[in-house]
């Protein structure tokens, strides 16, 4: 790996959108500089062996160029509100989805900032659970899933979560469980594709 010139060295990593901390990914992305050409296919094998269970390298591409951040466009989110009715939550949705601004505050490495977490959701549904997706019985478990915009500052799936508390006071009573479930470039349809396809025949991004 590659390290930074000066007094305090540190490896060439770049993470691209990294997920909030406590949300599960399915698709998180990285950049890795590397001091010399080696096999993308080994440097997957020897990065996966190297992490703990869970965290599972998928693939590695040599990176042809540009800013894999400047790629990622949009990612799509999946939230799951147990004990939540999906009734309950399709009215929240509707008031959100129908509000020309949804203003929400968060704190900030810049302060507590105020902004509208509406305008960066391109697409919002509600799945509907007959009981939750860990299979408790005759638990009631809304899903949404969403679609969100990369603006900055950046609209995160528990703003989205405070947007649907101030129009429609949505207060789930169980801490929901947040999963991204991909992450990319915008296609004209407003499809989500893999940021790394445009490198596939070219290991520098993982």
């Amino acid at each position: 790996m590659a390290f930074s010139q000066g007094f305090t060295p540190h490896p060439k990593i770049s993470y691209a959108s990294a997920a909030p901390t406590g949300v599960a990914s399915e698709a998180e992305y990285l950049e890795i500089g590397l001091r010399e050409p080696v096999d993308p296919g080994q440097l997957r094998a020897a990065l996966d062996a190297a992490l703990s269970p869970g965290l599972d390298v998928l693939d590695a591409v040599v990176a042809a160029g540009g800013s894999l951040a400047d790629r990622i466009e949009a990612s799509h989110w999946r939230i799951e509100l147990p004990e939540v009715e999906p009734a309950v939550l399709e009215r929240a949705v509707a008031a959100f989805t129908a509000a020309a601004e949804v203003q929400v505050e968060r704190m900030t490495k810049q302060g507590r900032r105020t902004f509208d977490a509406r305008a960066a959701v391109m697409k919002i549904d509600v799945i509907r659970s007959v009981e939750t997706p860990s299979g408790a019985p005759g638990v009631s478990c809304a899903i949404l899933e969403l679609v969100v915009r990369q603006v900055t500052p950046s609209v995160r799936p528990d703003d989205v979560l405070s947007g649907l508390r101030a129009v429609a006071d949505l207060e789930p009573p169980v801490s929901p469980r947040v999963i991204r479930l991909a992450q990319g470039t915008l296609t004209a349809q407003g499809e989500i594709v893999d940021p790394l396809d445009a490198d596939r025949d070219g290991a520098a991004i993982v």
